[in-house]
């Protein structure tokens, strides 16, 4: 016997404003919780005349200290340095996480990673190199192009103003910024390139199978958001296209 396909609603994601605000605000606590952690660090490591910078640092090609890639991020060699540090950190850490922290999480490992393995395969000089400026260099490349991969309005918007109010950050992710590790700014920058495609929201613009009534395969179709004689439903249509929905 055979019947209509059942229609079945693309899922966009979540478009609740509560849920979108629980979000917002653990990605406050979160980034909060992470500053705090690199300050008690900092508070520890200018009291051993920083010894944790020296011992958990990352070092081109030494092999013992390449688990440190994971640790150096937390590390300062001052307290000017984790004061340039930590505006930035909150800022671009809140943007990328507030719409989901499970996926900030994965984002900032990617990122720690990359930017470590560029300092550890390319820095010269045995120079030892720690901060958080390579975690800030990869929250900034993904949301400058996560709305792009995500084709959603509200995240593109926020990537044009962050770029164009940010720009000059660029200028240190380039050689001849002398005591800084270009090199971790840049392994940073494409570590947060590729995390806004490796953690793009794949159920945008994804269409369910839903089987039919015979014996065969699915059918597959997307339903209106509203009914097919509403007025309202091509209005509907291009503002979930747009990300507003």
């Amino acid at each position: 016997m055979g019947g209509k396909p059942d229609q079945e609603r693309v899922d966009r994601g979540p478009v609740d404003p509560e849920q979108v605000i629980a979000e917002a605000r653990k990605a406050f606590f979160v980034m909060f919780g992470f500053l705090a952690v690199i300050w008690l660090v900092q508070l520890a490591n200018s009291t051993g005349h920083y010894a944790l910078s020296r011992d958990y640092g990352v070092v081109s090609g030494d092999l013992g200290t390449l688990p440190d890639i994971l640790s150096a991020p937390f590390l300062h060699w001052s307290w000017a340095h984790i004061e340039s540090n930590s505006g930035p950190l909150f800022v671009f850490g809140f943007l990328a996480a507030y719409r989901g922290v499970v996926r900030f999480l994965g984002l900032s490992l990617l990122v720690a990673v990359t930017s470590g393995l560029t300092v550890w395969f390319f820095e010269g000089g045995g120079v030892d190199t720690v901060g958080a400026s390579g975690l800030i260099f990869g929250y900034f490349g993904y949301v400058v192009v996560r709305g792009i991969f995500d084709r959603h309005l509200i995240d593109t918007l926020i990537g044009i103003v962050m770029a164009a109010s940010f720009a000059y950050l660029l200028t240190v992710a380039v050689p001849g910024t002398p005591g800084v590790s270009w090199l971790g700014h840049l392994g940073g920058l494409i570590g947060g390139l590729l995390g806004a495609w490796l953690f793009r929201d794949r159920r945008r613009g994804s269409l369910p199978t839903a089987p039919s009534g015979g014996a065969g395969g699915g059918t597959v179709r997307r339903a209106p958001r509203a009914g097919a004689d509403s007025p309202r439903a091509d209005l509907h249509k291009e503002l979930g296209d747009l990300g507003l929905l």
